[in-house]
Formats: structure tokens, sequence, C-alpha cells
């Protein structure tokens, strides 16, 4: 079964077939080259952050998260369509956990999420106990 992942920066889309590991093909389109980048290590995240990417069961980084995490964090505009299950919702918490400024007590962060479930999932994976700038409130209107 085939996943698709639609990855698009402002711009005109290109598209690509990529294979990955476990021979499944992926199809990205962006409006330019974006770089891949294989391990969570050389993103050039904080080593806190990487701790709690570690601790939280990750090993190596999904193919959206490879493509987006680093563009998020250059302040590019993003966005990343994929299959449930992914990495999509650690995508954009690693890319905003990783422009915080854990110095900086106020509020540096705003997501909104359309469900309280999603809200939910959001939560948990941006309170990463090993990570001190990880707190997180949840705010739902019922």
């Amino acid at each position: 079964m085939a996943a698709t992942a639609t990855m698009a920066t402002s711009g005109s889309a290109r598209k690509r077939l990529l294979k990955e590991e476990d021979m499944t093909k992926v199809e990205f389109e962006t409006s330019e080259e974006v770089d891949v980048t294989p391990t969570f290590d050389t993103m050039g995240l904080r080593e806190d952050l990487l701790r709690g990417i570690y601790a939280y069961g990750f090993e190596k980084p999904s193919a959206i998260q490879q493509r987006a995490i680093k563009q998020i964090i250059k302040g590019r505009d993003v966005i990343a369509q994929s299959q449930s299950g992914t990495g999509k919702t650690a995508t954009f918490s690693i890319s905003v956990l990783q422009c915080l400024d854990i110095q900086v007590r106020e509020t540096q962060a705003l997501i909104l999420a359309p469900t309280r479930e999603l809200a939910v999932q959001i939560q948990k994976v941006s309170r990463w106990e090993v990570v001190p700038c990880s707190r997180v409130l949840l705010l739902v209107q019922l």
C-alpha cells in the first residue's frame, strides 16, 4: 500500500517519487528543493529537546519529519499532509519547541486544534518530561 505525503512551501509545486527503507513509495510535492535530514541529531536541535525526543521513543525521523522540521524552524510556511501515524503532530511540536526560548516565561506559541482529541494528542507530544521548556496548557472549548 502506497503512502502519499504532500509538502508545499510557497511557489509552484514539484513532484518526486522516493523509495523508503521499507520500499513504500512516497510522493512529495515541494515548491523547491528540500533537504532530507536523515537523523534528529543532524537537525541542529537543542540537546534537551533531543533527549526528550529519544526518551519519547523516537529513533529515526519519519519521511515527513526529515523534510519539514528544518523548514519550519527556518520560519518557512509549510503545509504537510500524510496518513495517520506518520509523525505530523511530532513534526510541528518538535519545531515549535525548538523555537522557544526556555529562559522566557511568557507565552511564546499558541497552537489551535480543531478537535479535543487532536488537542490532547498535541499536549501529550509536547509534554516531554525531560524538556524543561514544555509547559503546555490545554484549552478546549466544549
